[in-house]
């Protein structure tokens, strides 16, 4: 197996349309619920790689869902092509790789939730890409939380970048802004929050995201790089 170093990583992943990329060692992933750790995945595992793709903000300004869940849905098969790619370039040299689906879930019985095979948000958390708020949502410095996510397991050992930072500073206005209390507890109330935001609009006859008043109403969901001037 050749060896890669972080910087090699992100020079691959920006080339391939990444905006934001950064590595977990594997080690960082104790506290993930068992069958959803990296090595219940992909059992040499050693590294993971997370990668975020910013989100345009005019979907936040519109009167319509409609913007908004259609880049949602154009972006889960770019995010898609970017980690499979990723994974035919590591092949090439020499080491091991697996992606991991954007936005595809799976029901999880011992805690009665919906979970990614590995969650997006940890491992983005773990690799220094941002922090996860309050609204269950991750915060990146340069996009606030209008980023979407996704990874990579591989089984070379690459230099993790450093965590970040807390961003969010638990104002609670994520809390507040909810229609249906799904941030009363600590834990979203996941299921709740879905049958708000998502479905079929009788009016527009069409499946529609409705609801993003927890992203709307965080101070943090900007970032410096982007702008509703």
């Amino acid at each position: 197996m050749q060896k890669i170093n972080n910087k090699e990583v992100k020079d691959m992943m920006y080339s391939l349309g990444a905006d934001l990329c950064g590595v977990a060692s594997v080690d960082r992933f104790e506290g993930a619920p068992k069958g959803f750790h990296p090595l219940d995945v992909l059992p040499i595992c050693k590294s993971v790689i997370s990668f975020g793709v910013r989100f345009p903000v005019g979907a936040l300004l519109c009167d319509t869902p409609v913007p908004y869940t259609r880049i949602r849905n154009s972006l889960t098969p770019k995010m898609d092509a970017i980690a499979l790619n990723m994974c035919i370039e590591l092949e090439k040299r020499g080491i091991v790789s697996v992606p991991i689906p954007t936005n595809e879930s799976l029901w999880d019985e011992k805690t009665g939730r919906w979970r990614s095979i590995i969650s997006q948000k940890h491992a983005a958390q773990a690799a220094g890409v941002g922090t996860i708020g309050r609204h269950s949502l991750l915060i990146t410095p340069r996009f606030g939380s209008m980023v979407w996510l996704g990874c990579i397991l591989c089984d070379a050992e690459i230099e993790p970048d450093e965590m970040l930072a807390d961003i969010c500073v638990g104002c609670n206005k994520c809390v507040q802004a909810c229609p249906v209390n799904a941030l009363a507890k600590e834990e979203l109330n996941q299921q709740a929050c879905w049958d708000n935001a998502f479905g079929e609009d009788e009016k527009l006859q069409t499946w529609v995201i409705s609801c993003h008043k927890c992203r709307d109403a965080c101070p943090y969901n900007l970032g410096t790089d982007n702008s509703l001037i």
